[in-house]
């Protein structure tokens, strides 16, 4: 198979349109997935376009430069900013979504029991006793709650709300 100006072109069209090289393969016929890469290459044709009009390969998500993670009384809306950034030679615009943080007023609830823990180990915990791990298992200090825990569940009423939550309450956390 030889690589007439015209099959050249309609790759360059194509590629430029977000085809995947398979695609871009069958509507050319008589070439392979791996003929229409190696000729991408040879022409330098720049990251395929997204199907839908981006003109990256990959849009990313970008966050916020913390390494702490979310304070409970944040939101995050995401904002699109564009971006240029080079590849080899080419220098490509792309835009990306980032988290942006805005202040929420949230009251506290003031009637919360944080009970007591009994400070146990794995290897005291029974049948009975609530599962749920307390601190860094990598530290000395790391324990489980260890407080009374109902037939039905590995951890103690106060974990097991934590742990089980209706989904209709997960989704208005987000």
């Amino acid at each position: 198979m030889n690589w007439t100006d015209e099959r050249v072109e309609k790759l360059k069209k194509l590629w430029s349109e977000g085809l995947s090289a398979s695609q871009i393969a069958a509507q050319l016929g008589g070439v392979s997935r791996n003929a229409v890469i190696g000729k991408v290459h040879r022409l330098c044709l720049p990251g395929r376009a997204k199907a839908g009009g981006s003109t990256t390969t990959a849009t990313r998500t970008k966050r916020p430069a913390t390494s702490a993670p979310r304070a409970p009384n944040y939101a995050a809306r995401v904002a699109t900013r564009t971006v240029t950034r080079t590849t080899g030679a080419t220098v490509m615009k792309e835009e990306m979504e980032i988290d942006a943080i805005e202040d929420q007023d949230v009251a506290p609830v003031r009637n919360v029991v944080v009970p007591m823990s009994r400070r146990l180990a794995l290897t005291q915990l029974t049948d009975r006793t609530c599962k749920w791990p307390i601190g860094d298992p990598m530290k000395e200090e790391f324990h489980f709650c260890g407080n009374d825990s109902p037939d039905t569940s590995p951890y103690c009423t106060f974990h097991a709300k934590l742990a089980y939550q209706p989904s209709g309450e997960r989704r208005r956390a987000r």
